[in-house]
């Protein structure tokens, strides 16, 4: 309808007792438990499909599962349960996940991102989860000054007014916290890591190539070296320690490979869109010079090309919730237990800054993410889940990972419930009931 140049469609307006903005890997774990407890759920997804960085921006890997070791003839050792498990053994019933591979001193496993997809849907419509997809939260509904009622959204059909008993932010970048005037940061001092673009690459002889580099699937010195070669010799290859994973698909690898920094070398934070757009621009370039230097460089890639890129750039870190509790950089060193951890990871600080990643390993241990890291300091009736958590730079490096992601969500569904069924902010939630409903579930904390 048309007035005067003015859209004026009708606002449309929905209810529910948990609303989840953003369907990632956090979002999707927080939605199916809310909705298995009974609650009214609803999702909201800007693309029109779950899984956030392991789906459109291609990660590829479900990180965050098994302990790091140096234990000779060790073998891959699961410490993290729960939801994280359950649709891991969802991906690989449909045939969506492969086997453990070595990734350094631990071990992670490859997903098809087509298939992540499939079994996000499946698991949302049958906990009874009202998915709306293709929707973009664009602002927040306020009782007062802090309390968070809901959001209102962007839809094709015109504007979407949805209200909460609880609203979980899992958009990865803490968007309704900062809609909302809580409190937040940014990185170390604004600097975030490196975004990444990834790609598949077709064609290989995969068996000629693991003959030649081994099971672990961060590529050796030899590699390296060549690429800061090539590198000096003027090729688009700024990183020069990349990691390759063989897929589910016959003949395929996902590669892990860019670096994408500004034209003029800063770096980039996708918070910004020209920051955004410029990373999209460089990833793709670079995509093709990795691409290239895999060819001619790499045993078994002779033949290949490149599959796909990622839907967008991958994005590891942005704005995140400053939290009742923040998780420190040495409590990943010092592998640290908390009373009202929901939460377990033994990942690496896996920090991708400059030409070559820091990964700073947690061996045969691993360390436990609290409650309040997803409770804003100021501000009711809004959680947070996901990657933007409170926690310092290099803590975020290990916690923002899919397995964790999973683990999060599954821990903030069922904050959520508590909240509503209590019908108190979700603040006053006990930890320990939260750490009940977990164990309940099969988790393992």
């Amino acid at each position: 309808m048309r007035n005067s140049g003015i859209d004026v469609r009708s606002v449309d307006g929905l209810q529910c007792d948990v609303l989840v903005t953003g369907g990632g890997a956090a979002g999707v774990a927080t939605a199916v438990t809310a909705s298995r407890q009974g609650l009214k759920v609803i999702l909201l997804e800007r693309y029109g499909f779950c899984g956030g960085g392991a789906v459109a921006g291609l990660s590829g890997t479900v990180c965050g599962m098994y302990l790091a070791t140096e234990r000779a003839g060790a073998k891959p050792e699961a410490i993290v349960a729960g939801f994280a498990k359950e649709f891991c053994d969802a991906l690989e019933q449909r045939g969506g996940l492969a086997a453990p591979v070595r990734y350094g001193k631990t071990w992670t496993r490859v997903h098809d991102p087509l298939v992540w997809r499939d079994t996000a849907d499946s698991l949302l419509e049958a906990s009874g989860v009202k998915v709306i997809y293709h929707a973009v939260a664009t602002g927040v509904l306020l009782d007062g000054n802090e309390r968070v009622e809901g959001v209102t959204a962007w839809t094709k059909q015109g504007p979407l007014t949805i209200r909460a008993g609880v609203t979980v932010d899992a958009s990865g970048d803490a968007d309704l916290v900062a809609m909302a005037g809580l409190d937040s940061f940014i990185g170390d001092g604004t600097r975030v890591q490196n975004p990444t673009m990834i790609f598949r690459l077709q064609g290989v002889n995969v068996a000629r190539f693991t003959d030649a580099y081994g099971d672990d699937t961060i590529m050796g010195e030899a590699i390296s070296a060549l690429l800061r070669e090539r590198q000096l010799a003027g090729d688009n290859l700024p990183r020069s320690k990349i990691w390759l994973f063989p897929t589910t698909r016959r003949g395929e690898l996902l590669c892990n490979c860019t670096r994408i920094t500004g034209s003029d070398g800063r770096e980039l934070n996708p918070l910004f869109y020209d920051d955004f757009t410029e990373g999209e621009l460089n990833g793709r370039k670079q995509v093709h010079a990795y691409a290239q230097f895999l060819k001619d460089y790499v045993a078994g890639c002779e033949d290949a090309y490149i599959n796909d890129t990622a839907v967008q750039v991958g994005v590891r870190q942005t704005r995140q919730v400053e939290g009742v509790a923040k998780l420190m950089n040495s409590d990943v060193v010092g592998a640290r237990k908390f009373s009202d951890g929901i939460a377990r990871s033994p990942w690496p600080i896996e920090l991708h800054a400059g030409a070559k990643p820091k990964v700073e390993w947690v061996l045969d241990d691993y360390y436990e993410v609290p409650y309040g890291c997803f409770v804003p300091s100021r501000g009711e009736g809004l959680l947070v889940a996901g990657r933007c958590l409170s926690a310092e730079h290099e803590a975020v490096a290990s916690a923002r990972v899919t397995a964790q992601c999973f683990s999060y969500g599954h821990a903030i569904g069922h904050a959520a419930t508590l909240a509503v069924r209590q019908g108190i902010e979700p603040r006053r939630v006990d930890p320990q009931a939260i750490r009940h409903a977990l164990g309940r579930d099969g988790a393992h904390l």
